[in-house]
């Protein structure tokens, strides 16, 4: 390999060195574990490749690929904390010290995760066309079509737009009617829920739900109560179980002195700032100062607000690296929860 390396899938809670068969969790390459203290990481042998400029096409197959695997494992009742696609290590020991830095986090979403299973509910639109038709037919878009037909000027092309806004607000208004309602009807059933975007107009919802396993048939049983009540008008599809990617996927950062001295100056905070209390005091002064509201006739106000917000943001990083005792070599490594 020309720059081999470890990619990481997740982390699952064992100290056990294991073997997965290939067969067994659909790669194409040897998958197993290598063990901090009572948690490891499950790895494979791997070329280091940069994913952030990789082709979609490509990216989506390897992500096909990664999720899989974390499912399949699953599968075998292993409870497994994916890690973001594309994170790698140079070697064991790199793998070994990310899982040092992490492992009171990791350690604390074990423990909130046990027995936990994330379902993905989507819901579209049955008959989309007489949606938008009814939305046509309302009483403000009706009469501002009827204004624009009578204007002197005829119709124009920012009309035309306008109109399409308004239909664009009606449908947004529809669609997170119906996401509040199954939001509300299966609350009751889950842990917690995400939303995501919707993919396109015809989805009015899109949730992650985390679920224990025991109330997996009442939370299939609730969704199949919304079909019902909803009477044909959306298109239910649950995808699960799945391992808690929406809630709880790990997230290797780096962050390089140079950016952290930078951002220390930037802030005018101590050289030996650890603290994220007292970084957070620091940050809303000069945040205040420098807030281009305050500074309405200050030249390049609005730059220097944006540099000390990205500041804060570079050593709340590090404060909580700090936290986890993570420095290693020239650079600090951080775990942390994906956002």
């Amino acid at each position: 390999m020309k720059n081999a390396g470890k990619y990481i899938y997740g982390v699952l809670s064992s100290d056990k060195e294991l073997f997965f068969d290939p067969h067994e969790v659909a790669a194409c390459e040897k998958i197993y574990t290598i063990a901090y203290q009572d948690i490891s990481a499950v790895v494979s042998d791997s070329e280091i490749v940069d994913y952030t400029h990789m082709r979609k096409d490509a990216l989506a197959m390897l992500l096909v690929r990664h999720q899989k695997a974390i499912e399949m494992i699953m599968g075998l009742r292993h409870t497994i904390i994916p890690m973001r696609l594309g994170t790698f290590a140079k070697d064991a020991g790199e793998v070994e010290h990310i899982l040092e830095c992490g492992y009171s986090i990791i350690k604390d979403i074990f423990s909130k995760i046990a027995d936990m299973i994330e379902i993905d509910v989507t819901a579209t639109l049955s008959n989309f066309t007489s949606v938008l038709k009814e939305i046509g037919e309302g009483e403000d878009i009706k009469e501002f079509k009827e204004r624009l037909m009578a204007a002197p000027g005829g119709v124009t092309v920012d009309d035309q737009m306008k109109v399409g806004l308004m239909v664009k607000d009606e449908l947004d208004k529809v669609r997170n009617g119906y996401s509040r309602a199954i939001q509300d009807a299966l609350k009751g059933v889950s842990e917690a829920f995400k939303t995501h975007e919707l993919m396109d107009d015809k989805m009015a919802a899109n949730i992650a739900f985390l679920i224990n396993r025991v109330k997996r048939g009442d939370f299939e049983t609730k969704v199949e109560e919304l079909n019902i009540g909803f009477n044909e008008d959306l298109n239910f599809r649950c995808v699960g179980p799945l391992p808690p990617y929406s809630f709880y996927t790990l997230e290797i950062k780096a962050l390089k002195y140079e950016e952290i001295d930078w951002a220390k100056k930037r802030l005018g905070v101590p050289s030996d700032i650890t603290s994220r209390h007292e970084l957070k005091k620091a940050y809303q002064r000069r945040a205040f100062s420098t807030h281009p509201d305050k500074n309405p006739k200050v030249s390049g106000a609005e730059k220097e607000f944006n540099e000390v917000n990205k500041a804060y943001k570079i050593l709340d990083d590090y404060c909580t690296a700090c936290e986890q005792a993570s420095q290693k070599e020239n650079a600090v490594l951080m775990v942390r929860i994906r956002e």
